[in-house]
């Protein structure tokens, strides 16, 4: 290979490296491949399965104090800067390779290109997200205040479903099963889960924003999430019970207008 070949390999390996948003700019050319089709909830729970966290619908760290959909103040909100967009500030964990890294970009470039929010590196705010390799996926709710984790665990946390799944949780969404008229729209069988875990079904008081129940969306739970055992449907979708639930390709065009609505995009 000669010199002049050597050199523009490595101005073009550069110049991708300089256009991760992890590392203060924007990569949108990112496709990671996932090797199986397994719903979004089956994924995140058997991850989460022996977590330390005392978390709520599988995925939310407790106590869930804070919702963005029916937020009294603006302290659950992440806040705009004087351009109108939402900044979020956040790091990422030194333990995660290059190609998770890039996933997470990937993911997170969905939100930069569709939405008002900004994902953007952290520099002194008190207010921020910390990605990090922790035992599990998981969340809070909204904004805290002050360092908040969300964990995506590298051995079955980093896909791209999934980061856009817990960090929405971190823009104050609750699961789609959960929300206030779900009962319109979906079948819970309680027969089919164990007491210890209904509490993962309990409606929330939310403000849906005059949006349409979304069988689609990556806050959706799959249909047998916290089953008594494997194959059993827990939840059903009506009236039409054939209706898909549960995927974890990515935030679906409601997803999208939801958070445009909630932060006035």
């Amino acid at each position: 290979m000669d010199t002049r070949t050597s050199f523009s390999i490595l101005l073009l390996l550069f110049g991708v490296s300089q256009a991760s948003p992890l590392m203060g700019k924007r990569y949108e050319a990112v496709f990671v491949s996932e090797p199986e089709t397994v719903d979004i909830t089956t994924r995140i729970l058997e991850t989460n399965n022996g977590s330390s966290e005392v978390l709520i619908e599988g995925d939310l760290v407790f106590p869930k104090t804070r919702n963005a959909l029916n937020c009294l103040s603006n302290k659950c909100f992440w806040k705009k800067n004087s351009n109108n967009i939402v900044e979020v500030p956040y790091i990422v964990s030194s333990e995660y390779s290059a190609n998770d890294k890039l996933i997470m970009e990937n993911a997170i470039s969905t939100f930069h290109n569709k939405t008002c929010i900004r994902f953007v590196a952290r520099s002194t705010e008190t207010d921020y997200i910390s990605i990090e390799n922790k035992a599990g996926c998981y969340s809070s709710l909204g904004r805290t205040g002050g360092k908040q984790v969300v964990s995506l665990y590298r051995q079955g946390c980093v896909y791209h479903g999934i980061v856009q799944h817990e960090l929405n949780h971190a823009l104050g969404f609750y699961h789609e099963h959960t929300r206030s008229d779900r009962d319109q729209y979906v079948k819970i069988n309680f027969e089919n889960i164990s007491p210890e875990q209904a509490h993962n079904f309990q409606k929330q008081n939310t403000n849906n924003q005059n949006t349409p129940y979304d069988y689609g969306s990556v806050m959706h739970y799959g249909r047998t999430a916290f089953s008594i055992q494997p194959g059993l449907e827990t939840i059903t979708p009506i009236p039409d019970g054939k209706v898909a639930i549960g995927q974890r390709k990515g935030l679906s065009n409601i997803d999208i207008l939801r958070i445009n609505k909630l932060y006035a995009c």
